[in-house]
């Protein structure tokens, strides 16, 4: 991270609350990629292309004469005005953009204008990692289904009560008809090694059915992740259940997932994990199944990654072109 000198924040103290001026740091960090991507299928020769991800986040903060600590954040991707299909979906190219209050006897309070994660969803990634994510664009359908979080939303992080305990809330107030959505988290580190999560969330619409959220959810949903993962010597083991369960009995959903990780070296380590997504919205009753092998070598801020993935019955059916692989080298720089 490199740091500028030192700025004057008067102008967002002015416009949090009233104080003297104060001195503030101005932060940048990024992160920048280049990967090698092949799909292969049935009735495809598979999908060939080099790609690059990057990322700009612009960080100010500030202690204020009461002691507590005034950030604002934003975070640029050029990939964020861009569909999967190359066309353009926003002319913006700021990612997410928030404020944040924080003391220690109050704990956090972070307003984000866009890029919020609900505290459900923040803890609510398989333990695998989300290898579906990687066959999203086959089909619609296998979208994990998670709890509603919209733009200007408030998270809340309360202070430590519990020697190893940390505790997130999440509110989005209403869009138009639609119904506020809040969700909690517990994540729990008090034994040496182990790390257990839990996350619940609402996704809820108007009375006609209007949601505004992930197209495979549906209105009045409640979202529950449940992890755990742990570390002895060089083998790390994790597993996770994820369960949306909705008013509407073809938009349930449940996930199962687990991970094994296997640290070589201070900068090798390798690992194998597998997803199991079961949608009532199929009538077929065939679960969507993916792997995923990775290894990576790691040295300072440098990352070179091989991954191979497998995704079975994508769109939750036995169609051969949803049975997909997926080979991938990266090199990642973090900085």
């Amino acid at each position: 991270m490199n740091n500028f000198k030192k700025i004057g924040m008067t102008a967002l103290a002015a416009s949090l609350v009233s104080t003297s001026v104060f001195a503030g740091e101005l932060a940048v960090s990024g992160s920048a990629s280049v990967a090698w991507e092949n799909y292969s299928y049935t009735e495809s020769n598979g999908s060939k292309a080099f790609t690059m991800g990057n990322q700009i986040t612009f960080s100010g903060s500030g202690e204020l004469d009461n002691g507590m600590t005034v950030a604002l954040s934003f975070v640029i991707d050029e990939g964020d005005n861009v569909a999967s299909d190359g066309t353009t979906v926003t002319s913006s190219i700021i990612d997410g953009h928030s404020v944040t209050i924080s003391s220690d006897a109050l704990g956090t309070l972070k307003f984000s204008g866009e890029g919020a994660d609900s505290a459900q969803n923040a803890v609510g990634d398989t333990a695998a990692g989300n290898i579906w994510d990687t066959f999203d664009a086959a089909s619609t359908t296998t979208q994990l289904s998670e709890s509603g979080m919209g733009n200007n939303s408030f998270n809340y992080t309360l202070p430590s009560v519990v020697d190893g305990v940390a505790m997130a809330v999440s509110y989005s107030p209403n869009i138009g008809q639609d119904e506020s959505d809040t969700a909690i988290s517990l994540v729990y580190t008090g034994v040496e090694g182990l790390t257990v999560s839990y996350g619940r969330g609402s996704s809820d619409g108007d009375a006609a059915g209007t949601y505004n959220g992930p197209a495979s959810s549906a209105a009045n949903a409640d979202t529950t992740s449940m992890k755990a993962s742990y570390a002895y010597g060089p083998v790390t083991i994790a597993y996770s259940d994820h369960d949306h369960d909705s008013n509407t009995d073809t938009s349930d959903q449940t996930a199962k997932a687990m991970k094994i990780s296997y640290t070589v070296s201070d900068d090798i380590s390798i690992s194998y994990g597998t997803e199991e997504i079961d949608s009532k919205a199929s009538t077929t009753n065939v679960d969507a199944e993916y792997t995923h092998i990775g290894a990576s070598y790691t040295s300072g801020g440098m990352t070179i990654s091989a991954n191979y993935k497998e995704g079975e019955n994508i769109d939750f059916s036995t169609t051969a072109s949803q049975d997909r692989e997926y080979y991938g080298l990266g090199l990642s720089f973090a900085f």
